[in-house]
């Protein structure tokens, strides 16, 4: 009877050691699940932060981008320069060198004249068509405040014109509007522009 009884309190023993184990268990994969748990808060809160960060300086630079439009003025004769965003403080156009056209730097309202333009293209389209369109590689240097920050933009654009016949006088040179190319422009893009358009 007494090994029967040893047999029971060994097999009681086990089973408490089993249970014990069990319970250990459960512990453990409790720790284990509430550290995951504050892992994944944590991880998803920084990624929620980074991307804040990011939508943030995404906004900022398109704040700070300068979208320059030009409008047609006095039959063609000028572009007026806007940004719906910023204020132009100060433009200066520069022409390729090859095309005999000087820069353009207007004090007043940031405009391009037809007028310095008309001789070089006409004189370039001399013995074609009177009516003809075309494209004229310049770079536009803008100055501007974005807030509090002085900036300075140089983009690469093309003048669209036209040439129209007069009854009398030959032809005029009609400016059409205005088309960014590159927002980084460079003298070398611009002669290599210009280059193209000649061959």
């Amino acid at each position: 009877m007494s090994d029967r009884a040893g047999d029971e309190a060994a097999d009681r023993a086990k089973s408490r050691r089993r249970l014990l184990s069990l319970a250990e268990f459960v512990a453990v994969a409790g720790l284990l699940v509430a550290a995951l748990t504050l892992y994944l808060n944590w991880s998803q809160r920084r990624s929620d932060a980074a991307d804040r960060a990011a939508t943030a300086t995404a906004q900022r630079n398109e704040r700070a981008r300068l979208d320059l439009t030009a409008t047609v003025e006095n039959d063609g004769r000028r572009l007026a320069l806007r940004d719906p965003n910023h204020d132009l403080q100060d433009v200066a156009i520069d022409f390729p060198g090859k095309s005999g056209i000087a820069r353009q730097a207007p004090v007043g309202d940031p405009v391009i004249e037809a007028g310095p333009i008309a001789d070089p293209i006409l004189a370039l389209t001399d013995g074609q068509t009177d009516t003809k369109e075309g494209r004229l590689p310049v770079l536009i240097t803008v100055r501007y405040w974005d807030g509090d920050t002085a900036r300075t933009v140089t983009g690469l654009y093309d003048v669209i014109w036209s040439t129209h016949g007069r009854l009398l006088r030959g032809r005029t040179l009609r400016l059409e509007g205005l088309r960014l190319k590159d927002r980084n422009g460079t003298p070398a893009k611009l002669d290599a522009a210009w280059a193209a358009k000649r061959g």
